[in-house]
């Protein structure tokens, strides 16, 4: 996965135990795609304080990952939503009985909802 993918999702996830700072900064560069310059105008700070805030941030973020790992728990079940998603559209070919498949559907639509 991409860097910047990775910790956009790790901010979404972890975000709010960061510093209202750090989060904000973090959103711009990495959300808003803001340059350092101009994250560094909008906060009149400096580009290297903008740099080093994103590093602080950057690292508290990996940490709380390696430590409580919902980011990849989320990805592993919606991997295997994913793949039951696609085995029950198998079943749903085979089935000739109109109830099963609603009923099939049913499931489906609720297993999308949580992806």
């Amino acid at each position: 996965m991409e860097k910047n993918v990775k910790i956009s999702m790790l901010l979404d996830t972890y975000g709010k135990l960061l510093t209202e700072k750090q989060y904000k900064l973090l959103d711009d560069y990495y959300n808003n795609d803001l340059s350092l310059s101009e994250i560094a105008e909008n906060e009149e700070i400096t580009r290297q304080a903008v740099r080093d805030n994103l590093k602080k941030g950057e690292n508290n973020l990996f940490e709380y990952e390696e430590k409580l790992g919902f980011m990849e728990k989320t990805i592993a079940q919606e991997e295997k939503i994913t793949k039951i998603i696609s085995e029950i559209e198998k079943i749903e070919i085979e089935i000739e009985d109109k109830k099963i498949v609603k009923n099939l559907q049913e499931v489906k639509k609720t297993l999308s909802c949580l992806l």
